[in-house]
């Protein structure tokens, strides 16, 4: 599988902004996600899309400050992370929904790529 590349990551201070992309060489896929995973956790669904953008999923912890988007003519993926708290800090993974199954379970998932640190400052 050709892995997705996430990018967009840094420092930013607590309230503070920031914009990830998540870019597929040469192909759109249909369904995307966004997963985060914090030191000693495990990897947590953020947020998924459908292919026309008209559906949207978020985790409770982050609706109303994150928001996901794509273009698909650029073959590329946002995720848009306003209010950062520093429980938002974790390495953020984007993927390819691949199979049938809740947008929320990493399982049904592939093409994952290496991430991007985020780290948010108290």
């Amino acid at each position: 599988q050709v892995p997705l590349v996430a990018s967009g990551g840094g420092l930013v201070q607590a309230g503070g902004s920031l914009r990830l992309s998540c870019a597929a060489s040469g192909r759109t896929f249909s369904d995307m996600g966004w997963f985060r995973q914090a030191p000693g956790k495990e990897r947590d669904f953020v947020a998924a899309i459908s292919w026309s953008g008209g559906i949207t999923y978020y985790a409770d912890s982050v609706k109303g400050r994150f928001t996901i988007s794509r273009d698909n003519a650029k073959n590329t993926v946002y995720l848009q992370m306003n209010s950062l708290k520093p429980e938002d800090t974790a390495v953020y993974y984007c993927a390819a929904k691949m199979r049938g199954g809740p947008f929320q379970n990493e399982y049904n998932y592939g093409h994952w790529g290496q991430g991007t640190q985020v780290t948010v400052s108290s």
